[in-house]
């Protein structure tokens, strides 16, 4: 078994950061805003329910995650991919 070394373990690291950012950016986001809407209604009507804020955030967060769902498969499977087919030179 070869060392990966410090830079390829670096590298490994960095990518699948930004790719777990970028799969997660749009549900986040979306959640996010909603719920600072939300949130801001709720302190101008003084309505101080605790599902009014649950509710909305899950209605977007499953909107993103069928809209995007495709896109965000599509990204998982070509780093998967990339880093399935690169094993190879890993070592």
């Amino acid at each position: 078994m070869g060392d990966l070394g410090s830079e390829l373990a670096l590298a490994l690291t960095s990518q699948t950061l930004w790719t777990a950012i970028l799969v997660a950016a749009p549900v986040i986001g979306l959640t996010t805003a909603v719920g600072l809407i939300v949130s801001i209604f709720q302190v101008a009507t003084q309505i101080q329910e605790s599902s009014l804020s649950f509710v909305p955030k899950l209605i977007a967060a499953a909107f993103v995650l069928l809209v995007f769902g495709g896109w965000m498969l599509m990204t998982l499977a070509q780093f998967a991919q990339r880093l399935i087919a690169n094993i190879p030179n890993y070592f």
